[in-house]
């Protein structure tokens, strides 16, 4: 039986999608072998099982999905898009040995570098079916421009959903951070710019494409009192709080020495655990640990990838799940996870997770996985009643896999095909109704543009990088 219709005006362009394949990633997981989706303006009308109800008006658009899985837009909740321009490099380090690499090139960031790798990395993701991306961006060299706008407008142009995670960092070299002493705010700078950035840019309506979060970078590179004001910030202005939590052992190690306490108990201190919250990364977490997650609502960036190219662990995320913990997925930053794609973490996920000897083949399923990927990721960025899943009177985010070729076309159930399978081509991805993808392509931005200002924009950061400041 098909979802019910939300109703819109008959002059409002629709795109009617038939013959497909459709998991729609809602409540009861319902699912369709042959099914429609319209889309009505940036609303999903209706769906079902099927062809299209008759007699729709002003039907600008008929897709044939045959040989096609529709499934909601891919969501990232985690990513650092400056370092596309410094890929491949610190491959055999972990998280802490890995920052002190790379913080001397990455301090010399500047406005024209970050656009081009924030271009690089939208790009990347929403060729591989994501239609709402994150970024968290902490490192604001002085002089460097107005990185986040560039960022937000590089989002913008893609015309993918965004959410800009404005970071920050106090505690440089000399007070026992990682990243080098020029490449931190002061505590009063850090809080005026974030606040700043959220006034100029945060739209919090239901359609919304730009959305703000207060995001300082991590324990050990921020201060107690940025965290603490911080929080107070993030929810005076009614705005989102994103944070690194619980990524290594050396992470914790290092929050027993500095604060007394684990990095959840500290968290919990400084007002950083609550439904408005989300923690990347979440790897060494104990039970107590995971109830207070599940206790204040706090949500987990799940980026397994990453954690794996690190060394940081296997993330319990069959627990999380378990305990009532919102989860969604993370391509991490593409220095540690050097594909940049998220539909990649669905099958990874799976895997990993399954690697735990404690929870082993019963870790995850494809369709738990793909819940991650997606009504996960809306949950951990506060926007599950707009997206994440396919539903009548949602926001128009879909995306429609090939899986009928090659890679895929021996796997009887598309949703095993999607996850399992390798990489499936994208045919169509509409964002607010409107196509990112076509046929694989972009069609917002040249790929090869891209690629070659972000060739270039690396090559002239290594020089800069490897000259004495």
């Amino acid at each position: 039986m098909a979802a019910p219709a939300a109703k819109a005006s008959p002059e409002v362009s629709r795109i009617v999608i038939e013959n497909c394949a459709i998991a729609t990633v809602d409540a009861q997981d319902t699912e369709y072998a042959s099914g429609h989706v319209v889309v009505a303006g940036n609303r999903i009308e209706s769906i079902g099982a099927g062809a299209a109800p008759a007699g729709l008006e002003n039907v600008v658009r008929r897709v044939d999905g045959t040989g096609h899985l529709v499934t909601p837009g891919l969501i990232n909740t985690h990513h650092h898009f400056y370092q596309w321009i410094t890929r491949g490099l610190a491959t055999d380090h972990n998280l802490f040995d890995w920052l002190v690499a790379l913080y001397p090139t990455w301090a010399r960031i500047d406005e024209q570098m970050v656009t081009a790798a924030a271009r690089g990395s939208l790009a990347m993701m929403a060729r591989g079916g994501v239609t709402t991306a994150m970024d968290h961006h902490y490192v604001f060299p002085e002089g460097s421009g107005d990185l986040s706008s560039a960022i937000i407008g590089a989002a913008k142009d893609m015309g993918v959903r965004f959410t800009l995670a404005r970071g920050s960092m106090d505690r440089g070299a000399s007070d026992g951070g990682l990243p080098p002493d020029f490449a931190v705010e002061t505590l009063d700078g850090a809080l005026a710019a974030t606040e700043a950035t959220v006034d100029a840019h945060h739209d919090a309506s239901f359609d919304s494409m730009t959305q703000i979060a207060v995001a300082p970078c991590s324990p050990f590179s921020v201060s107690t009192e940025l965290m603490r004001q911080g929080a107070e910030l993030a929810r005076r202005k009614g705005v989102r709080l994103h944070t690194h939590g619980s990524e290594t052992v050396e992470e914790e190690k290092f929050c027993h020495e500095l604060f007394g306490m684990g990095p959840t108990d500290y968290f919990e201190s400084t007002g950083w655990l609550g439904a408005d919250v989300w923690m990347a990364h979440c790897v060494h977490m104990n039970d107590s640990d995971i109830a207070a997650f599940a206790r204040t609502g706090t949500g987990v960036a799940h980026c397994p990838s990453s954690n794996a190219r690190l060394a940081a662990g296997i993330a319990r995320v069959p627990d999380m799940l378990r305990a009532g913990v919102p989860v969604g997925l993370g391509v991490d930053g593409t220095a540690s996870n050097e594909s940049g794609e998220l539909h990649t973490e669905l099958r990874n996920a799976l895997l990993i997770n399954r690697l735990h000897p404690e929870h082993r083949e019963r870790a995850l399923n494809a369709r738990q996985a793909l819940r991650l990927g997606t009504f996960g990721g809306a949950q951990v960025l506060g926007r599950a009643d707009q997206i994440g899943s396919l539903e009548a009177g949602k926001l128009a985010d879909l995306v429609m896999w090939k899986v009928d070729g090659l890679g895929h076309s021996t796997i009887a159930d598309p949703v095993t095909a999607l996850v399992l399978g390798a990489a499936a081509p994208v045919t169509l991805s509409l964002v607010n109704g409107l196509p990112v993808v076509e046929d694989s392509h972009l069609t917002t931005v040249d790929e090869d543009t891209i690629a070659r200002s972000a060739r270039d924009e690396a090559q002239r950061l290594a020089r800069v990088a490897a000259q004495p400041r």
